[in-house]
């Protein structure tokens, strides 16, 4: 293993702890969820049954960076980052369960950790 692919997997493993103090830091607002009165209200009938979900909305997060680096070549050949739809790679974020809000705050810590060691990334991410 060269200098260079040690220092990248130092750098994806510190990344990861961020990742993963940043998820556990995490309170998601939770949501209650039932049915409306009316086919477009607002409101939820207390009549029918009536969920608590603690982790908040559901939603998706992924770390992006370009394949065409010294970094995304090495992500790539490690099995860490996958060809993204568009432009250069990406790791989906598995932490957190359904949990959108602890997913993207991992992601971003993840990111801040790459972009400290001068390595171009961003997060995406959608609500399920």
């Amino acid at each position: 293993m060269s200098d260079k692919s040690k220092n990248y997997e130092r750098v994806w493993e510190n990344a990861e702890v961020a990742g993963h103090a940043a998820a556990k830091a995490t309170i998601p607002t939770p949501m209650i969820v039932g049915t409306p009165t009316t086919p477009l209200g607002d409101d939820i009938d207390p009549s029918k049954t009536i969920y608590y979900v603690p982790q908040g909305v559901c939603g998706f997060a992924s770390i992006h960076f370009k394949g065409n680096t010294s970094f995304g070549r090495w992500a790539k050949k490690a099995e860490k980052a996958k060809k993204a739809y568009g432009v250069g790679l990406y790791a989906p974020v598995s932490v957190g369960g359904q949990s959108y809000e602890t997913k993207v705050a991992y992601a971003r810590a993840f990111v801040g950790v790459l972009q400290e060691e001068d390595i171009e990334a961003w997060v995406e991410s959608r609500i399920d």
